[in-house]
């Protein structure tokens, strides 16, 4: 079987099954890293000096990302490149704010630490979960196994 894929700007190639067959997926614990840039919003309005805690975060990933995973950049970068990706940030962003503006509309607005922190646990929850759907869904769709 092989795929065409696109190995630079409007170049192409194909790539073997044999390539595709040494593509392994990104750790779940990968994603927890961008779980925790999905709840820096409610992280830094629970409590001020987050965004310090956010940027160590941010750049554990990317160290991460350069160095231990290093061999699955190209994963990593086709995944970013991914519409259904995109999809998720978009729906992630908008899910807060209608969730924010639903609850302000009841009269119930989160305003304490504590439903920042449970909001925070919810959309990190949820970023790691529908990135990590994306991710098998990927790998499915291109025939690969993916390990439960």
């Amino acid at each position: 079987m092989r795929i065409l894929t696109k190995a630079r700007k409007n170049a192409r190639r194909l790539v073997s099954a044999e390539e595709l067959a040494k593509v392994k997926p990104l750790p779940v614990w990968f994603f927890a890293f961008e779980g925790v840039l999905g709840a820096a919003y409610d992280l830094c309005h629970a409590w001020s000096g987050a965004w310090t805690v956010v940027l160590a975060f941010a750049a554990v990933n990317i160290v991460v990302g350069l160095t231990v995973l290093r061999r699955r950049i190209k994963l990593v970068k086709a995944l970013l490149k991914n519409s259904r990706t995109r999809a998720i940030a978009f729906g992630l962003v908008a899910f807060r704010m209608g969730a924010h503006a639903l609850l302000g509309a009841a009269g119930a607005q989160v305003a304490s630490a504590a439903g920042h922190l449970l909001f925070a646990a919810v959309m990190g929850g949820a970023t790691v979960a529908l990135l990590w759907f994306d991710q098998r869904v990927t790998f499915r769709a291109l025939g690969l196994s993916v390990p439960a």
